[in-house]
């Protein structure tokens, strides 16, 4: 119901900081930004830094919990899906529940789907389109499908 308010009509920044306040279940901090649409299946189990960015289209599954570290961009399309079925034909309605962290200043591209229990180390970026299998190391950039490491962050600033 809450997404549904969020994403039918027209906001301030303001006013969508705070529906996505009520989403969270917390006050997100002035710094929070977000592009709409933007849907989540419950909302209560995502923490949001501060000085993020959420880019239009993107889909939280968060039951497993997602967190967003300070300083976080998430491009357009994104998906953090925090689920999965179990891998027994006979036992496949059986959900695991695994969260998603993104740590401090994690640059996530445009189309990109983070799987569950998987860890962004600070500082890092997925490329658009990517899609992240395995834990992504600080300080580095990856890219494909699946995810793989490219370089480090410095070689790129240099």
């Amino acid at each position: 119901m809450l997404c549904q308010r969020l994403n039918n009509g027209i906001h301030t920044d303001d006013e969508a900081r705070e529906i996505m306040s009520e989403i969270v279940g917390y006050k997100l901090d002035e710094s929070f930004r977000v592009f709409l649409p933007f849907t989540t299946d419950f909302g209560k189990h995502i923490n949001i830094g501060k000085n993020v960015f959420i880019n239009s289209g993107c889909r939280f599954q968060d039951q497993g919990g997602i967190t967003i570290g300070d300083g976080s961009l998430i491009g357009h399309n994104v998906v953090m899906a925090t689920i999965n079925h179990d891998y027994d034909p006979t036992d496949r309605g059986t959900m695991h529940l695994k969260p998603i962290n993104l740590e401090k200043n994690v640059w996530i591209g445009s189309n990109v789907t983070i799987l569950p229990g998987i860890t962004i180390g600070e500082n890092s970026v997925v490329a658009a389109g990517s899609v992240v299998t395995k834990d992504v190391a600080p300080n580095t950039i990856v890219a494909g499908n699946p995810a793989k490491f490219m370089k480090n962050i410095e070689d790129k600033i240099q």
